[in-house]
């Protein structure tokens, strides 16, 4: 009963939330592409939509290092699996991304996650 209480647990979402699920496993790509943030959370939205349902956008506002700084957020699910996409501007054209997928059980789908970043990125240079 002890292992089964370790291997579920909370863990935290790449939009500021908690989620149900496997602790201590990879479950996020991170990447970073040549665009301004509106441009690349456009895309995150379009992937999600084209793939599965859109569930939820939303926008955290943090300070890190001393610089106010506003993350995008977006929540679907695709495959019956739930995603979160966040995109951070790093510079005025540089923006990173990152997409976290956990399936129902709560485990993780990096294969997934590695797909919609791949798509994401796709739909940037067109």
């Amino acid at each position: 009963m002890g292992l089964t209480l370790l291997a579920v647990g909370c863990v935290n979402t790449v939009s500021g939330g908690k989620a149900g699920g496997a602790p201590f496993v990879k479950d996020k790509i991170r990447s970073r592409y040549e665009r301004p943030s509106e441009q690349v959370y456009q895309a995150a939205k379009e992937v999600i939509a084209k793939d599965g349902v859109l569930i939820n956008e939303n926008t955290l506002h943090g300070q890190t290092n001393a610089v106010n700084q506003i993350v995008r957020a977006v929540q679907g699910q695709v495959n019956e699996c739930r995603v979160w996409i966040s995109v951070e501007q790093i510079t005025p054209v540089v923006s990173a991304v990152t997409v976290q997928v956990r399936t129902k059980s709560g485990y993780s789908d990096i294969d997934l996650a590695a797909q919609l970043d791949k798509e994401i990125a796709l739909k940037l240079v067109r």
